[in-house]
């Protein structure tokens, strides 16, 4: 009886934790609706193009010998707000992609549309800081520190532990693999 009682109880934390994560993500967008759109907009798009490694590739032109170990819906926080999209882990390097276009003006009436997209090879991140807000512990970002200074707060995770975890695991592989050259 004692083992069921546990099995429930780590079951019942970690259904906690995906659903704290979830309201998490939902919180940090400007609507819940807005999220939602995005949330499907994601699906149909993974089903038009054929999953996240042919989308990967065509969204970043992949390096030889690089492979797609995970990606996760995120935000990028930016200076205009969050920004609502892809978080791409490979062997190589990390890349996030916006989920929609976005509006800029290059001169005064000469409107463009582009993705947002941040790629950082792991051999250019200094540090990788796991944070939460001290006034929230459930608002958990990634805060990325490129060697010429250049800084990046992933936020809104639906799986944070797990993407924290995969990234990780890329910086250590591409350790290993740097000092075997």
């Amino acid at each position: 009886m004692g083992t069921l009682c546990n099995a429930l109880n780590r079951c019942a934390r970690k259904a906690e934790a995906l659903v704290d994560d979830f309201w998490n993500h939902l919180r940090v967008s400007p609507s819940i609706t807005d999220a939602a759109v995005a949330r499907i907009a994601q699906g149909t798009k993974l089903l038009a193009e054929g999953g996240h490694d042919r989308l990967f590739r065509q969204t970043f032109q992949i390096l030889p010998g690089e492979k797609l170990l995970h990606s996760y819906v995120c935000y990028l926080s930016t200076s205009s707000g969050p920004v609502i999209g892809t978080l791409y882990i490979s062997n190589k390097r990390i890349a996030f992609c916006s989920d929609y276009p976005l509006c800029y003006y290059d001169a005064p009436g000469y409107q463009h549309w582009m993705y947002y997209k941040v790629v950082i090879e792991l051999d250019k991140l200094a540090t990788v800081d796991p944070s939460a807000n001290r006034l929230n512990p459930s608002e958990k970002y990634i805060h990325m520190i490129t060697r010429d200074g250049y800084e990046f707060w992933f936020m809104g995770f639906i799986s944070y532990d797990k993407a924290l975890k995969s990234i990780n695991e890329a910086l250590q592989h591409s350790c290993r693999t740097l000092s075997l050259f």
